[in-house]
């Protein structure tokens, strides 16, 4: 039988991202496999989400928030997987993706001023907001600025290691990862540069590397994951444990196989992951 356009993908084993998967991450505005597309104009900026899952269920909302020179596009895999227990919200971050560009790069604590200011747009009750590296720099900030409209935390990849706190390491991280990523992930990233222009990503990343995450860590109030690939060079093990015994009431799962983009490649066991993060909230509502 041949395949609709409203058909979702297969799952794929960590370290994969097939042709239905890219296809997909490309496809916004356009509707596709249940995921949409809206603006809101927050603090001024045209600011665009994809969203995934049933607004109306009681579940806790699931807030992706996306990477350093990336998008919502590849978090679709994992919005996809969380759609059908959760509603799923991926903004792009002022700059990137299909939101509105301001004339410069706004640092850590800016995106989460943006982002929280996003949540009070929405209305939003306390939700899951998941942060993929630079991002879970921007979700440490906004969940230690405002504990109230946080119910839980997930760290995915968090940057920057102290031990590599430069743009010349950091980006010697990067280039090792991408040997260790499936290659298909090439044009999202190669489009999300387009959109953002190199020179605002150049500025995020020196913004990162000057962020001292460590004392946003210890404010976090929220029952935290801290998840990351067993094969990131990003994120080593020792600075992901030690992120871990940062945060007051966190956890750390490592996937199997899996390098930095690990909520693309291995979707379906960090969904498995925030499920079990959000149960004891969600029986307790």
């Amino acid at each position: 039988m041949r395949a609709t356009a409203t058909r979702r993908p297969r799952a794929t084993p960590p370290g994969r991202f097939g042709p239905a998967e890219l296809r997909l991450a490309l496809a916004a505005p356009k509707p596709a496999a249940g995921l949409t597309s809206e603006w809101r104009l927050v603090d001024g900026l045209r600011t665009h989400t994809r969203r995934a899952g049933d607004p109306g269920t009681a579940a806790t909302p699931v807030v992706l928030v996306h990477g350093l020179a990336v998008s919502h596009r590849y978090l679709t895999p994992l919005a996809l997987a969380l759609g059908d227990t959760h509603p799923v919200y991926a903004p792009d971050l002022p700059g990137f993706g299909l939101t509105e560009r301001p004339s410069r790069a706004y640092d850590v604590v800016e995106h989460a001023a943006h982002l929280a200011a996003w949540l009070a747009a929405y209305r939003m009750p306390p939700v899951c907001l998941l942060g993929h590296s630079f991002g879970a720099e921007v979700v440490a900030a906004l969940a230690a600025r405002h504990p109230d409209a946080v119910r839980a935390v997930v760290l995915a990849g968090p940057t920057s290691d102290p031990a590599a706190r430069s743009r010349r390491e950091q980006f010697g991280r990067w280039l090792v990862d991408t040997l260790r990523e499936a290659p298909l992930q090439a044009p999202i990233l190669a489009r999300d540069v387009l959109d953002a222009r190199p020179w605002r990503v150049h500025a995020t990343l020196s913004h990162s590397v000057h962020n001292g995450i460590e004392a946003d860590l210890v404010r976090i109030a929220a029952p935290t994951l801290v998840v990351a690939g067993s094969r990131d060079p990003v994120v080593p093990p020792a600075w992901r444990a030690q992120v871990g015994q940062l945060v007051p009431h966190a956890r750390t799962v490592t996937v199997p196989g899996a390098a930095h983009n690990v909520v693309t490649t291995a979707p379906a066991q960090v969904a498995h992951a925030i499920r079990a993060l959000l149960a004891p909230s969600l029986t307790n509502r």
